[in-house]
């Protein structure tokens, strides 16, 4: 279950009470009168069934709560109650595949403003990457998936561009346009920097990197893994649980490729750093597909399971 707590005029706060009482999927409704002083009114909490969230929601919205309130949405960890299970049971459809609209929104937004933290943290991950690459280590490059947080961005693009926020979708398209400059330019200049110290190596060459040439080389198994890895990383978003395995799964397609970019610039290898280029383009296309797509059957789902 989802907690809701609603700051409400106390002109209105009765008739938005007595809705949500007679609500399906809502439980443990109190009204605090006069509890809210900034906005001023009263504040409503209750319990809501994830599934059926997004609608209370939507007419809380339509009665303009927002406007001279606040509409507040937030995790519950465990609940015992016989009202919460009634409740779950009379919402429509299973928690697990409903989609908060509001609460993916807020995610995009957060996610889609490129903070020197993000564009640091893209920056060492891709920088972990390319001495994993210079010295053919799987083990570090996995390390550096673990470090990237270049997922945000690419959800984001995807929860705006279903819900048709262009503006919002572009500027989640920029954080990751910055992301992947960022990536590639902090592993040019390490990279140069450990040329000049003759502690990198003094070749780039791919055929004696066997377990991480595959980078360079583009090809479509990429593809079907990124389109995997946008659909897990998408119903993990959904379902309220993004997780440090699932940035690892993303980071797959993407910060391997980032690193080379700029680790094949470093030493003039022009094929290796295009390869590179063109699978980190196609591994977005992908990732963005598929999360685009998982959303909108997740949202179509979601609404036939809500019809009587």
């Amino acid at each position: 279950m989802l907690h809701l707590r609603v700051t409400v005029p106390s002109d209105r706060a009765g008739a938005i009470e007595g809705r949500l009482r007679n609500t399906p999927g809502v439980a443990h409704v109190a009204h605090l009168p006069g509890a809210s002083t900034r906005p001023p009114g009263d504040l409503i909490l209750c319990d809501v069934a994830r599934e059926a969230t997004d609608s209370v929601v939507e007419w809380l919205q339509d009665e303009r709560v927002h406007c001279d309130g606040a509409i507040t949405v937030g995790a519950v960890g465990t609940v015992v109650s016989d009202a919460a299970a009634r409740a779950e049971a009379e919402a429509p459809g299973q928690g697990g595949d409903a989609l908060v609209w509001e609460a993916l929104e807020a995610f995009a937004r957060d996610e889609s403003r490129p903070t020197a933290s993000f564009l640091v943290l893209t920056g060492v991950a891709a920088m972990i990457a390319g001495v994993g690459i210079m010295l053919d280590s799987p083990i570090l490059i996995v390390g550096a998936m673990v470090v990237g947080p270049e997922y945000g961005p690419l959800a984001a693009v995807c929860v705006a561009a279903a819900r048709s926020r262009w503006r919002a979708a572009a500027q989640a398209g920029r954080t990751l346009l910055l992301a992947v400059l960022a990536g590639s330019a902090s592993t040019l200049v390490l990279t140069l920097l450990l040329r000049a110290s003759s502690i990198a190596p003094d070749d780039y060459v791919v055929t004696h990197r066997r377990l991480t040439g595959f980078i360079s080389q583009p090809d479509w198994l990429g593809v079907v893994v990124a389109l995997l890895a946008g659909v897990a990383g998408m119903l993990a978003l959904t379902e309220g649980r993004p997780g440090t395995l699932v940035g690892v799964l993303v980071s797959v397609t993407t910060i391997p490729a980032m690193a080379n970019i700029g680790l094949a610039a470093a030493y003039g290898a022009r094929e290796e750093m295009i390869g590179s280029a063109v699978q980190l383009g196609m591994n977005i296309a992908g990732l963005i597909v598929a999360g685009m797509t998982t959303l909108l059957l997740q949202a179509r789902a979601t609404r036939a399971a809500s019809r009587p």
